[in-house]
């Protein structure tokens, strides 16, 4: 079975950071798609950083990029998300998400096959 498992939202002051983690596993998705997304409240889900297995780029929002950093870990199937800086606007519950195995895909795209539970992210005085 497929499982993607978000965890290391937590709530911090403006100008902090934090690293999110997600474990992904299963033969159904395709792990070079991984990425991340958000949903604040009031506001639609949107990407934030995602692998581009067309390319094997790194794509990131406009309001992330410089801040946050998409890496990940094959050996222990894990993808992170380290972000820096962070602003009370990237407050939102954050989602590890992957299409199916055999998909290829450019950037972040909403229609993911597969999604995490979520982990909340809070930036707040």
């Amino acid at each position: 079975q497929v499982q993607l498992a978000e965890s290391g939202g937590d709530s911090v002051q403006p100008g902090g950071s934090l690293r999110l983690s997600c474990v992904a596993s299963g033969f159904a998705l395709n792990y070079d798609s991984i990425g991340w997304f958000r949903q604040a409240p009031g506001k639609e889900r949107e990407g934030v950083s995602c692998f581009s297995s067309y390319d094997s780029s790194i794509y990131y929002a406009d309001s992330v990029k410089g801040r946050f950093t998409l890496s990940r870990d094959n050996a222990k199937n894990t993808v992170y998300l380290q972000m820096n800086n962070l602003k009370p606007e990237d407050t939102g519950t954050y989602y590890c998400a992957a299409p199916a195995a055999g998909t290829i895909t450019r950037g972040c795209y909403l229609g993911m096959d597969y999604w995490g539970e979520g982990t909340l992210v809070t930036v707040s005085s």
